[in-house]
């Protein structure tokens, strides 16, 4: 097992640890989107958690929008160094820094926007993106969606907005595993084609498989070595709900649902423990 899928197997066994300590949260999208956070916060980003600050002067920059699956961000976070692993076992409790949702009224490292009302995410990446270009600062702001979180208009108002004024210092990316919490996306609204839609307002587009870390990295190369060209990019990831828990890939149904006692056990034998649990 090479060292990200490693890290990723524990924090799998996090994320279902957390959730199920509170019989509460949002395990089928944390499980498959844990591959990508182990990618960027690994590998890609750079960033100093030791030396934390809201204005991420000089910093790559991360917005999760999609803010149910705060499982997964804070089992990376902790895991790579922006506060103790053990804080995982305040996960949703009371006067917890670890809500339900990502919030930043108790200064947790690593947060720097409330977010769980659903579509506001890309806007204030192209804020921050924006002001990374009036300040010089050359790093990059990423921003995760999910695909059913396209279905709000805000969006598309912040995608427009981003093609028309040329961000090209932002990546986002659109967690396309075709779940939300009331069944498949196609069936509740399709979003689809998203490539298309994407291009037409003027962005870059990228496709990925969010369980392959070869393929991550042919991506972001892929961007790195594009031909210099003034458009926010989008990489639309393909990824499975529940992935690394064969009873809950396949389904909406662990969109929501926390695991119980005996499904927690059959859950954490498919999962090998690499780093140690909390």
């Amino acid at each position: 097992m090479d060292n990200l899928k490693a890290i990723a197997s524990q924090v799998r066994r996090d994320i279902l640890r957390m959730v199920h300590a509170v019989n509460s949260g949002h395990p089928g999208g944390s499980l498959g989107c844990a591959d990508l956070f182990v990618y960027l916060y690994f590998e890609r980003l750079s960033f100093s958690p030791q030396n934390f600050e809201m204005n991420g002067e000089n910093e790559d920059l991360f917005f999760l929008s999609n803010g149910h699956i705060s499982p997964v961000w804070y089992s990376v976070l902790a895991r790579s160094g922006f506060f103790k692993v053990n804080e995982l076992t305040t996960f949703r409790k009371i006067s917890s820094r670890l809500q339900g949702h990502p919030s930043v009224d108790k200064n947790l490292p690593g947060i720097r926007m409330a977010s769980g009302s659903l579509g506001q995410g890309l806007s204030v990446a192209i804020g921050a993106a924006l002001s990374k270009k009036l300040a010089g600062d050359r790093c990059q702001v990423y921003c995760l969606m999910g695909d059913g979180e396209l279905q709000e208009g805000q969006v598309w108002e912040a995608a427009m907005y981003a093609g028309h004024k040329s961000v090209n210092n932002l990546v986002a990316i659109v967690d396309y595993n075709n779940r939300q919490i009331d069944g498949d996306v196609s069936n509740v609204m399709g979003v689809m084609p998203l490539a298309d839609k994407w291009s037409a307002f003027g962005w870059n587009v990228y496709e990925m498989d969010g369980h392959d870390f070869d393929d991550m990295r042919r991506v972001f190369t892929q961007i790195d070595n594009e031909p210099s060209q003034n458009k926010p990019r989008v990489i639309i990831m393909k990824t499975e709900m529940g992935m690394g828990v064969d009873f809950m890939m396949g389904t909406h149904k662990w969109h929501g649902s926390a695991p119980n006692d005996e499904q927690l056990q059959t859950a954490l034998l498919q999962l090998e423990e690499t780093l140690g649990d909390y």
